[in-house]
């Protein structure tokens, strides 16, 4: 879950120095609990490291400056192996003269094999880190040519892992390598830049390099080499960043979170642009998937974590009602364990903001194992998950920096909206008929999230009433059932206090319990025209928890009037189509767990212990 940057430039200045520090703030939403950097100066490693936020470090180098050098990399951490201090803090230092420096993401599963080895050939660890031992490998190995050195240390990996190191007796040269964790090339102009994500580098360059699974790559300021673990010559896929360097910074607004959920409207906007032709028909030309094999689709399974396993949740009352296709929803982590069953005609979506989590990217190879088809929902352009599947959705949504997603969320129910809509499509079957006004109303969504976002302020007193509040309890029926959960997650995310999402209907199946005088409970309530009679059963979980106490926050669409004799707070939404409420539901509860945590003096964008992209199991 760490940043990573790597930098090589033609002159020796403080460019090198500039630009790797840029890029780890850039990055500290990767991981936030130490940060260090390495500078190639005067043959030999300079090499500065902090426990603590990217502040620490800049504090340390202002008092103590570092020297001049045209080549760096720079880390910032989310531990793993070994506690968050300065010592365990990357880069780590390689050999008995430490001029070799390294960083790493991810986990190296051997280590502990790999460490009792180099501690019985006389080698000294100053930390408790997994990287430290691939830093003293790679010294060994080193013999005038840190590419050779790299591609014989990566060899004897077990693991997930992206690597780069730079030698003192290389000035001019960074080596990195990937094995399911993030590397992306950035091309300059007499420089060139490494990065686990393109916004490590957005400030200097929108050109970049895809790298695939297994490969060495060596910059200098004039080149870029790639080659696989085998040996042999490699080419990256070259593309052009679409958003720049002001799309990663936070635009007047107190935290990326709060921006992020304010360009909501956009990111949906921009998920569903160009997906139709001059017809009004949805064309998903970079599904990379036959018409022929969806059509012959007769099982879905949806694999996702967290707030992406609640888009999915989602997805499935979708994608079941427009396409009458089976669908299920596992966590990522859990479908290689329980014996999956899927063939040639069942299709395994992942959604992954990042495109790197680690669990969602092992359940898609296990997919691909058992002869399914896999399509990536994805909004990292080159990422490891959707190249690792056979199409792809992407959200378009932009770079996302807050730890806790908001925009991600909507911008994948979005994609899974098209997904079933276009399957719709495909098949053919009455459903079919409603994919045009879904499509249609869908597109006018943005508009309707804008409208939310104009209408918060009571949300935003209700949170600053509430910073002192315990527990917090979320109800929903239907597609309001994984809103709630997604509430409950925001609020522990950001706020970390007790909170539960529930289906509405399980109330009397043992939740009511928990429900005392004063008990803050949210609830989502379905349109009046939902089917099966929704609205009036959620009505009447009010009224049962309101009798017992609870103070009842209901979110009711424009013009609900049923609700009003038993809520204590209405929060207003504009009228939708049951299946497209999520879709506005979703931000107030957004914006309170946002308030709630400020209100409690807590970091918004980077919660404890969480960090943005989890990639390692």
């Amino acid at each position: 879950m760490c940043g990573i940057v790597g930098y090589v430039g033609p002159t020796v200045s403080s460019r090198a120095q500039g630009v790797v520090m840029e890029g780890l703030a850039r990055l500290e939403y990767r991981g936030y609990d130490s940060a260090g950097i390495a500078l190639v100066a005067d043959d030999a490693i300079a090499i500065r490291k902090r426990a603590g936020k990217l502040a620490n470090l800049l504090a340390d180098i202002d008092a103590h400056p570092l020297p001049a050098s045209r080549t760096a990399i720079g880390h910032t951490r989310w531990a793993t192996h070994g506690g968050p201090t300065d010592t365990n803090a990357h880069p780590h230092l390689g050999g008995p003269d430490g001029k070799l420096a390294l960083i790493h993401n991810g986990i190296i599963e051997n280590f502990h094999a790999l460490r009792t080895e180099l501690s019985a050939d006389g080698v000294a660890f100053a930390s408790e880190t997994d990287t430290e031992v691939v830093a003293h490998l790679l010294a060994r190995a080193y013999d005038g040519d840190l590419t050779a050195a790299m591609r014989t240390v990566v060899a004897r990996l077990e693991g997930a892992f992206t690597l780069l190191a730079v030698h003192a007796d290389q000035p001019g040269v960074v080596v990195g390598a990937r094995r399911n964790s993030p590397l992306v090339v950035g091309l300059g102009d007499g420089e060139n830049f490494l990065g686990s994500d393109v916004a490590a580098f957005i400030g200097y360059t929108r050109e970049a390099l895809e790298l695939e699974q297994d490969q060495i790559v060596t910059i200098t300021p004039d080149r870029v080499d790639v080659i696989g673990f085998d040996g042999d010559p490699a080419q990256g896929k070259a593309f052009h960043v679409d958003w720049d360097a002001a799309a990663a910074e936070k635009g007047g607004f107190d935290w990326f979170m709060e921006k992020e959920i304010n360009e909501q409207p956009q990111a949906v906007a921009d998920t569903l642009l160009g997906r139709t032709d001059e017809t009004g028909a949805l064309v998903l030309d970079e599904l990379r998937i036959s018409e022929e094999q969806l059509r012959s689709v007769d099982r879905i399974t949806f694999v996702a974590c967290g707030t992406s396993a609640y888009a999915a949740m989602i997805a499935k009352y979708a994608l079941e009602r427009w396409t009458r296709i089976p669908v299920e929803v596992s966590l990522a982590h859990e479908f290689r364990y329980c014996d999956p069953i899927a063939n040639d005609h069942t299709l395994v979506v992942s959604i992954s903001q990042s495109g790197e989590t680690m669990d969602t990217l092992m359940a898609v190879k296990h997919a691909h194992d058992l002869g399914a088809l896999t399509l990536s929902i994805c909004n990292t352009h080159g990422s490891t998950i959707p190249r690792e599947s056979d199409g792809v959705l992407y959200t378009h949504a932009g770079p996302e920096i807050g730890v806790a997603s908001t925009k991600g969320f909507l911008s994948q129910i979005t994609a899974c909206y098209l997904l079933g809509l276009y399957l719709a499509q495909l098949r053919g079957e009455a459903y079919a008929d409603d994919t045009r006004v879904v499509l249609t109303e869908l597109q006018e969504t943005p508009d309707r999230i804008a409208e939310v976002l104009d209408r918060l302020e009571r949300v935003r007193e209700i949170a600053r009433f509430m910073a002192d509040t315990r527990s917090v309890l979320f109800l929903g029926r239907h597609v309001g059932f994984p809103v709630a959960l997604e509430g409950a997650l925001k609020l522990k995310e950001l706020a970390y206090i007790h909170a539960e999402g529930f289906a509405a209907g399980e109330l009397k199946h043992g939740p009511i319990a928990l429900i005392e005088p004063g008990q803050p409970v949210f609830i989502v309530v379905p349109g009046p025209d939902t089917p099966h009679g929704l609205h009036g059963k959620v009505v009447s979980n009010i009224q049962e928890i309101r009798a017992r106490g609870a103070r009842t926050i209901v979110l009711a669409q424009d013009g609900d009037t049923a609700v009003e004799p038993f809520a204590d707070e209405v929060i207003r939404v504009p009228r939708t189509s049951p299946m497209l409420q999520p879709l506005v539901t979703a931000v107030p509860l957004q914006v309170f767990a946002m308030e709630l945590a400020n209100a409690k003096g807590l970091d918004v964008d980077q919660p404890r212990n969480l960090a943005k992209s989890v990639t390692v199991e």
